[in-house]
């Protein structure tokens, strides 16, 4: 936690006398961050899978939660940084990242993005034919230099006629293409260059089920390439992440699978399968969510309550894009703090949030005790996406607090109308 301003220190998080002074210092809504939850998240993941395969590397999706301060912590357990742009590979640089640390994946990358990617060391995953030329392109001009480049695949995900992925669609649209040949015509195109291996395959499948047989799959097909194009050259299989992390009984999802069952079915088929290769090759993880989802929790204070016609709404200083940045219509876990003394009422209640739009429902249809003026609405499980994902949309963005053992420190100041409308950017 470097290069914040500390506050005053308190004992507990969720002592409500702490709460409302954060509330006076910070206002009346803001994000509090648990990084000794983030240490151990880490902590169990790292064990879970080199425990059972020694050559191991986290890869911490910076797209999923880039908090400078959260950068820092994943940097100082030694994760490596996984980029999908070169805005957030410079961010890693900025961190300190050794480039060689660096994984950089997406769709998208300029000539320059490459070459710096190149230069630098750092792990790359090329996606598209594009791709390659720029690759050719950039090795003319420096030929007196060994590369080593790896290869997003993209094979058939679905089981049984479903497809597992993400919004249901029936295919991704990443990587080279295993079933038309693709796959096989970059690795010859990259061959013919010269000095360049390819010397890793990326596989990940962003899907809505995150289950075992998702990994198991992932795991064998990646294994099952590399033993027919690049058994002699394979230096790293890189999984991707889509990993489950802590899940809300109120989500009711079954059978999530834990760390540890995630790193038996990924390293018992790599431990099989790497007496193929010339060299025991790394295990790539990429995990976002499964790390920080739990390392956060949203805090804003009731504004008002009314009721029109039978139903009961609650008005808060925050909005769904602080808690759902997909305005997903699933309920999360939420606690309620209470100010009041008086008596509560049980009733069905939907709690909405300070913008214009009908859709602004931070919770729909929930039943408990419906909350007073002045209590505390605490959302928790809201560190994947709400930090990149949250626009300043009609209000300026909450203030991050970070919790280390009795000490706060702010890490992310509440933004002013400049912050977001900079008049460096903008043109009056």
């Amino acid at each position: 936690m470097q290069n914040t301003q500390e506050i005053e220190k308190y004992d507990q998080v969720d002592n409500l006398e702490n709460i409302i002074k954060l509330k006076k210092e910070f206002g009346e809504s803001f994000y509090l961050f648990d990084v000794e939850k983030l240490r151990m998240n880490y902590k169990n993941m790292l064990t879970a899978f080199s425990s059972r395969y020694k050559n191991f590397i986290i890869g911490y999706s910076y797209k999923t939660n880039y908090l400078p301060s959260l950068l820092n912590e994943m940097s100082n357990l030694g994760a490596y940084a996984e980029v999908v742009s070169r805005m957030e590979y410079e961010l890693a640089l900025k961190i300190g990242i050794n480039p060689r640390k660096i994984i950089f994946n997406g769709p998208l990358k300029s000539y320059e993005d490459i070459a710096l990617a190149l230069e630098n060391g750092s792990i790359i995953n090329l996606d598209s034919f594009y791709e390659i030329e720029i690759v050719k392109e950039y090795i003319q001009k420096n030929a007196s230099k060994h590369y080593k480049v790896g290869l997003r695949v993209n094979f058939d995900m679905t089981t049984d006629g479903i497809s597992p992925l993400q919004s249901g669609v029936k295919q991704s649209r990443f990587g080279f293409c295993v079933e038309n040949g693709n796959l096989e015509e970059a690795i010859n195109e990259l061959n013919q260059i010269g000095n360049i291996d390819v010397v890793g395959l990326h596989g990940h499948f962003s899907t809505q089920i995150r289950s075992l047989k998702i990994f198991e799959k992932i795991t064998q097909e990646l294994c099952n390439i590399s033993k027919k194009y690049i058994q002699n050259t394979l230096e790293y299989l890189d999984i991707g992440g889509g990993f489950f992390g802590d899940v809300p009984k109120i989500m009711n999802i079954e059978n999530v699978p834990s760390f540890d069952d995630y790193a038996e079915t990924i390293c018992s088929i790599i431990n099989k399968e790497k007496i193929y290769f010339k060299n025991e090759p790394f295990l790539i993880v990429e995990p976002g969510l499964a790390l920080v989802v739990d390392t956060f929790k949203f805090y804003c204070q009731v504004i008002d309550v009314k009721k029109n016609r039978d139903e009961y709404f609650v008005l808060v200083n925050g909005s769904v894009h602080n808690i759902k940045p997909s305005i997903s219509k699933k309920n999360t876990s939420m606690e309620l703090l209470k100010v009041n003394c008086d008596d509560y009422q049980l009733k069905k209640y939907n709690v909405v949030g300070y913008t214009c739009m009908e859709k602004d429902y931070l919770m729909i249809d929930h039943v408990d005790e419906i909350p007073k003026v002045g209590d505390f609405l605490v959302f928790n499980n809201v560190g994947a996406y709400t930090i990149v994902l949250n626009p300043p949309f009609i209000k300026e963005r909450p203030p991050v607090i970070a919790k280390l053992g009795s000490e706060f420190k702010l890490v992310r100041k509440r933004e002013e109308l400049n912050d977001f409308i900079n008049s460096n950017v903008y043109i009056f």
